[in-house]
């Protein structure tokens, strides 16, 4: 054998296995997570609204429970001024109030409470997502006067 490199056996070239993606791959991946999280964001907003609104159903009875205790004890609604605050006032039969305290609906927002009510002799009110009077599903008003008999005192 001669030592001339020209003649010696060359050793095959081993290429390492491919490592890693390619951006075009990793495009193609962030697109598809992308879309998924949007459909998923969409379809459970629906039920995160529908619980918002079920939460403030429960809440305004609750209140509307408060009231007719309140009422038992004093023989009278509280006043417009007074609001719902005299729920959680301290009194002898309650040291605690009637209500611990009077809770925020689930949008942050107090309800609202007035003496008399449209269709009784009282309405609490939450204003729904959008805060403002009205609305059409999600942003629609919840009152102690929509409440079915099974819900109100």
């Amino acid at each position: 054998m001669s030592s001339d490199p020209q003649f010696a056996r060359r050793r095959p070239v081993r290429r390492s296995p491919r490592r890693g993606f390619t951006l075009v791959e990793l495009m193609v991946v962030v697109v598809i997570i992308g879309l998924l999280a949007g459909a998923v964001t969409f379809g459970v907003r629906g039920y995160l609204l529908s619980g918002k609104q079920n939460v403030a159903r429960l809440e305004v009875s609750k209140i509307a429970q408060g009231l007719e205790t309140y009422y038992t004890m004093s023989d009278r609604y509280p006043t417009n001024e007074e609001g719902l605050d005299a729920l959680a006032a301290p009194t002898a039969k309650f040291p605690d109030g009637i209500l611990s305290r009077v809770p925020r609906d689930p949008w942050g927002r107090p309800y609202q409470y007035s003496r008399p009510g449209r269709s009784g002799p009282f309405e609490v009110l939450s204003l729904g997502a959008d805060g403002r009077e009205g609305g059409e599903g999600g942003d629609a008003d919840i009152s102690s006067d929509d409440l079915g008999p099974e819900a109100r005192p």
